[in-house]
Formats: C-alpha cells, sequence, structure tokens
C-alpha cells in the first residue's frame, strides 16, 4: 500500500515537471490538493533596453526586434560588402568581453584545416565503424568528433594563429564605444585542443567578431572593420576600411556548402525560408560555464541577387537555449525584410575596386 502510494506521488510530480496539469491529485488520501505549478513564465525581458538607435536601418532593427521577441540575446546586422553595421539589438550584451562560441568555432577549425591542406571538402574521416563524415557532413550536422581530429592535427599554434588572423581575439569595430574585445587563450584548454576546435573552449567571442568573421565568408575574404554611423551625414560620407584580405577564397567556397548544409538539412533548419533566397550560416550550442548561462549561436548570412545581410543571434539563459532557436530568430528575420520587399529597395553594391586601401595588416605567428 505504501509503495503504491509513493508510485502515484512520483507519476504526479513527473506530471508536473513536463508542463502538464497545474493541480496534484492524491487519490488513496480522498483529498485534492491544488498548487500552482513551479515551472512559471519568466518576466518578459525587453532586449533593446538602453539601446541607441540613431543611424540604424529602421526597416531591419524592427525586424530583429520583433524576431527576437523577449528571448534574451542580442542581434547584429551587417551590410559584409562594406562592414557597416545596420542594427544592434541588446548593444549592452553585444559589446561585452565575449562569451564562449560553442559550435561556431568549427568556422575557424575548418578554414584552417582546409589552407594547412589538411582535408579537402570531400575528404572523409571515419569516426567509427559505421560512422564517417566528410566537411560538408560535418559543418552541416556539427559533428564533434570530426573537428576534434582536425583540431588534434592542427595544434595549438596552427589554430591560435588562423583564429587571429580571422579576427578573433581583438576589436571587431573602428571606434565603436563601449566595444570589448574577445579573448583567445594562452595556453591549451584543460580539454586539449580537440575541444578548442569543437566547442571552442579556450575562445571567448564577441557578437560583433562573429560578425564580422561571418562577413568576410559572406564576401569572399574581406576582413572589414565593423562601423557603427549614427547620423546621416556619417552614412552619406561612409567609408570602407579594410582591416585585412584573407587569401582564402578557395578554402571559403569550401565551407559555404556546408553552411548551406545547416540550413537546408543539418541543425539550422529553422532558418529556412526560401530555396531561391538561400541561408548560410552555423549554429552553436554549449553552456558558459564562466556565466552560467547555455548560449544558443547563429552566424548566418543570406544572398538576394547582389546583395547579401550578415545576422548574428546569441542568446543566452536556460535549456531552452540552443542554436537550432537562433536559427530560428534569423529565419524571421530574413522573412519579415522579404517579405517588405527590402532587397529590392536597395542600390547596386559598390565595386571592389572602388574600396579603400588596407589599414591593417595580417597577425604575425611563429607557426608560420
Amino acid at each position: 500500500m505504501i509503495l503504491r502510494i509513493a508510485l502515484l506521488a512520483a507519476v504526479a510530480c513527473l506530471v508536473l515537471d513536463l508542463g502538464g496539469t497545474a493541480a496534484a491529485v492524491t487519490k488513496k488520501s480522498g483529498t485534492t490538493r491544488s498548487r500552482k505549478t513551479s515551472a512559471r513564465k519568466a518576466p518578459r525581458i525587453d532586449p533593446t533596453d538602453g539601446d541607441n538607435v540613431d543611424g540604424d536601418d529602421l526597416a531591419v532593427r524592427r525586424a530583429a526586434v520583433q524576431a527576437l521577441g523577449g528571448l534574451m540575446g542580442s542581434v547584429v546586422a551587417v551590410d559584409p560588402d562594406n562592414g557597416r553595421i545596420l542594427t544592434i539589438v541588446n548593444q549592452k550584451l553585444a559589446l561585452q568581453s565575449g562569451f564562449i562560441p560553442c559550435s561556431t568555432v568549427k568556422l575557424v577549425t575548418a578554414l584552417a584545416a582546409l589552407n594547412e591542406h589538411l582535408v579537402e571538402r570531400n575528404t572523409f574521416i571515419y569516426l567509427g565503424r559505421y560512422s564517417s563524415f566528410n566537411l560538408t557532413s560535418a559543418l552541416a550536422k556539427s559533428n564533434n568528433p570530426y573537428f576534434a581530429i582536425l583540431g588534434n592535427r592542427l595544434g595549438f599554434e596552427k589554430v591560435t594563429y588562423y583564429a587571429r588572423l580571422l579576427g578573433l581575439g581583438e576589436k571587431a569595430g573602428l571606434d565603436i564605444p563601449g566595444e570589448q574585445p574577445g579573448l583567445i587563450a594562452a595556453a591549451p584548454p584543460p580539454g586539449g585542443v580537440g575541444l578548442m576546435c569543437s566547442f571552442g573552449e579556450g575562445f571567448s567571442l564577441t557578437p560583433l567578431e562573429l560578425s564580422a568573421l561571418l562577413s568576410a565568408i559572406a564576401n569572399g575574404g574581406t576582413l572589414y572593420y565593423l562601423q557603427y554611423p549614427r547620423t546621416q551625414a556619417e552614412i552619406d560620407n561612409y567609408q570602407p576600411r579594410i582591416k585585412r584580405e584573407l587569401d582564402m577564397k578557395s578554402s571559403i567556397n569550401d565551407i559555404k556548402i556546408g553552411m548551406r548544409g545547416a540550413v537546408d538539412f543539418g541543425t539550422a533548419r529553422r532558418a529556412g525560408y526560401d530555396g531561391a533566397e538561400p541561408i548560410l550560416g552555423k549554429t552553436g550550442t554549449c553552456t558558459d560555464y564562466r556565466s552560467s548561462n547555455h548560449m544558443g549561436w547563429f552566424g548566418s548570412f543570406n544572398e538576394v541577387g547582389m546583395h547579401k545581410m550578415v545576422v548574428v543571434v546569441m542568446l543566452i539563459g536556460g535549456h531552452s537555449v540552443n542554436g537550432p532557436v537562433a536559427s530560428g530568430v534569423a529565419g524571421s528575420l530574413y522573412r519579415q525584410l522579404d517579405e517588405q520587399k527590402y532587397w529590392t529597395s536597395l542600390l547596386p553594391v559598390k565595386a571592389k575596386s572602388n574600396l579603400p586601401e588596407i589599414i591593417s595588416t595580417s597577425p604575425t605567428c611563429c607557426a608560420q
């Protein structure tokens, strides 16, 4: 009898944990005891609180705010053909010193491995008796063992060299007040280089740094300083500033296929909305133990005719936060702008030959 009562109570608790009824009924005692579910809704968050919208593209900002809703996080939208920031939602969060990049670091690992000729796009790595991935499928499915193997083959010095080359560990913006740079570990983290290259352990990444990296992938290899014009005069007189040119066009083209696969059949399926206007991206899901946050990342860009836009979504919070959810936020933003015919309203982009000279050089590293 006692065992049966305990079993019924356990079942009732399980129903509550799964979000079922808000009342637990114990029939053996002949009483009904009501209680409020422990999973109360969190108070709605206003991610725009304190933001300065001067100079923002208001159509992009409205779409970003609506897509983010009440989630705790940040959205950054950038024109990858000149480095102009179109909007930053939750600027206080986006300008902080960064969070663990989770699986978005796989973009760095992939570019490094391709550039060092450790693999080609269709090189399969066998992970077990019945499991093998090439770079495209590993990016699309965000396979951790595949990228851990690449990281161990590359070694710490080369991984950190390419991370710096791609803009990690330094400010992405040019004279953006309040921006803090991310961090690159000075030595291999406790989990080793494999963990570093699959989960981002040892790195601290900001949404702006990821936006600059995605912009370089989207435009074929130009790493711009991100600039945030705040007045109409600054917008009218905007001049792009190049941080450095990346000599890895072939490698960039190879990872784009895997990034498209992430949206078409991989971890970022929630982002897709129209095959004629593709979205390419990379998700990231993990726990940042330094801040006790679950992280959900999605770094992406679209290709609509001559026009592109980079959208980076970073979410922080509880167990419901992950990369697929972040990809859904980005997909909503792209979809809203498409419905508004935003892309057809834009002027043609400037040719690269009209851009100014590079004002910074590549970082140096003894490993190269």
